[in-house]
């Protein structure tokens, strides 16, 4: 596959809608293209000490943070520079376990009643534990068999890159 966006969310609480920061990799013709991240007020906003202990997040970073939709729409405008019609499924979204991704997505879209455009997604952690049958298919494990060096797993657009050199070999 050489043309994908690769995305990642992290969550402020267990409410999938809780998206906290999303990351994007814009890959084209095989190449890393471009990227974007922001932060995001969570919705319901409010953080779980699990979820700041895993991505490093905390209330007072993502409060005065702008609304998904914001984000959402930025993100997309810079996906279309390079892909017009993700939305028809010109390319599909990639995200390494694509069932928290995907369901994170659709719970925020729902949340702030906004039609949601049903885009593809694959998914890196299915098709690692098919390339990779023993073992643990943790990101940052698949992300060093495929010869990146993770230094901030659970960062958005770390996680979002990670995946992305997943996908260039595996997918």
């Amino acid at each position: 596959m050489d043309n994908f966006v690769a995305i990642d969310f992290e969550t402020a609480n267990f409410a999938q809608s809780s998206v906290c920061s999303v990351g994007l990799v814009i890959v084209k013709d095989g190449e890393i293209v471009d990227n974007y991240y922001s932060l995001i007020r969570p919705i319901p906003n409010y953080y779980n000490a699990r979820c700041s202990e895993v991505n490093g997040l905390h209330f007072d970073d993502t409060n005065d943070a702008p609304e998904f939709p914001d984000v959402w729409f930025e993100a997309v405008r810079k996906v279309h520079e390079y892909f017009p019609y993700i939305e028809d499924g010109e390319v599909p979204f990639v995200a390494h376990n694509k069932a928290f991704d995907e369901n994170c997505l659709k719970a925020v879209f729902r949340a702030y009643e906004i039609a949601y455009p049903d885009y593809e997604f694959e998914c890196t952690l299915l098709k690692s534990r098919k390339v990779w049958p023993e073992g643990h298919h943790n990101l940052d494990i698949i992300a060093g068999y495929c010869g990146y060096e993770m230094t901030n797993h659970h960062h958005a657009l770390v996680d979002a890159e990670a995946c992305a050199i997943i996908a260039k070999q595996i997918l």
